[in-house]
């Protein structure tokens, strides 16, 4: 019998126009003054004015911050963190993609117990209670809404996370109509994000079960039958739902069986150079699935049928080679860059990526196959 822990967001709602209830949700949390936590650009777009007008209308009194920035510094959560305190929040609602929703996650624990950012990087060091937490995600790639992670940049360029399960939200909410006015770099990049959460969460030597494998394929499933719709129809509110959905499942999978080399390569890319997580993460993938092949090829024909449904295959071996050219043509595809120089970086900077990728043990031994610093360069100089 397996033996296994799974935590989740004690409740999900996914609803087309389900942000016009985050007054009513509020109150349901008897919080009447609440910090909507996003970002600028989604404040230029006018996608927080119909959710802080319905706040507003059900008498809830909320104050916005919205100068959450990329890869999150210390400082700029810190500053979320003043703007809590100063309207007396008793609830906060993050609404955005990764950055927003990781910052609200640490703005909520922050102001619900006194404690410096910087002690309780790590595993399980946070303390309670947090204010009352929802998320709402503006992108279908993070799955934040359903972890317990949040991560940070710190004045070094290291990604720091915060893991604990305080920081599931109290509610996750998920509406696609505020993922419609995404360009379409945005939804393919967090799109081959989820896609990565799934994988690694399916290929995790740790923490794998079956509840979180059944989750990943799900994920996979949705994600990979719908990236190429919302490319094409951008408008698709079906195919956004299913892109929300997916990246939640796989958020859900993978906060339980976590990810891999994947994500340890990819953090120095946001850390040093401020590229988009789901686009340090697309640079890598293939590499990676081709370096962890020896070790994974059973895993990653199991995946095939999730990507290339109704196939069959003569052999794992095949169904293995099969799942692998299917992400790489569909990376190849996808409208970002597709090097590590045409982010900025040169030869010169792979032994400075390799040694801070070499630091995020909390997710090298997850790995399949195990990395040696030179097996992080290759992969690295791969790409270059």
């Amino acid at each position: 019998m397996s033996t296994f822990n799974f935590e989740t967001t004690p409740r999900v709602i996914c609803e087309i126009d389900g942000a016009l209830r985050l007054g009513t949700l509020c109150r349901e949390l008897k919080a009447e003054r609440v910090l909507l936590v996003s970002d600028p650009g989604l404040l230029r777009a006018g996608l927080l004015d119909a959710p802080l007008r319905a706040l507003r209308e059900a008498g809830v009194e909320a104050t916005l911050y919205s100068d959450v920035q990329a890869d999150p510094p210390s400082e700029s959560v810190q500053d979320a963190v003043d703007a809590a305190r100063n309207c007396r929040a008793q609830a906060v609602i993050g609404l955005g993609g990764g950055s927003s929703l990781d910052t609200a996650k640490l703005v909520a624990l922050l102001c619900g117990r006194e404690q410096a950012l910087e002690s309780i990087y790590g595993i399980n060091l946070a303390q309670g209670p947090r204010l009352p937490l929802i998320q709402v995600p503006t992108t279908a790639g993070t799955g934040s809404e359903v972890t317990a992670v949040a991560i940070v940049t710190t004045p070094s360029h290291e990604k720091k996370g915060v893991v604990s399960p305080l920081l599931y939200p109290d509610i996750a909410l998920l509406d696609a109509r505020l993922t419609v006015g995404l360009p379409a770099a945005v939804s393919a990049m967090t799109g081959v994000d989820a896609m990565v959460h799934a994988i690694e969460a399916y290929t995790s030597v740790h923490k794998k079960n079956v509840l979180s494998d059944g989750l990943a394929v799900q994920a996979l499933r949705l994600l990979a039958g719908n990236l190429d719709r919302v490319l094409a129809e951008p408008g698709d509110l079906q195919a956004r739902s299913d892109m929300l959905l997916g990246s939640m499942l796989a958020g859900m999978a993978f906060a339980n069986s976590p990810v891999a080399a994947v994500h340890a390569l990819a953090y120095p890319l946001g850390g040093h150079f401020h590229v988009p997580h789901g686009l340090s993460n697309a640079l890598v993938l293939v590499p990676v699935l081709n370096f962890n092949r020896p070790a994974a090829s059973a895993l990653y024909a199991q995946l095939a049928a999730a990507v290339l449904p109704g196939q069959r295959f003569a052999s794992e071996a095949l169904a293995c080679d099969a799942f692998i050219e299917f992400m790489t043509r569909l990376v190849e595809r996808m409208p970002f860059a597709q090097r590590l120089r045409d982010v900025g970086v040169t030869a010169d900077d792979l032994d400075r990526l390799t040694d801070d990728a070499m630091k995020v043990e909390r997710l090298l031994i997850n790995n399949p196959r195990p990395v040696t610093r030179d097996d992080a360069r290759a992969i690295y100089a791969s790409v270059l």
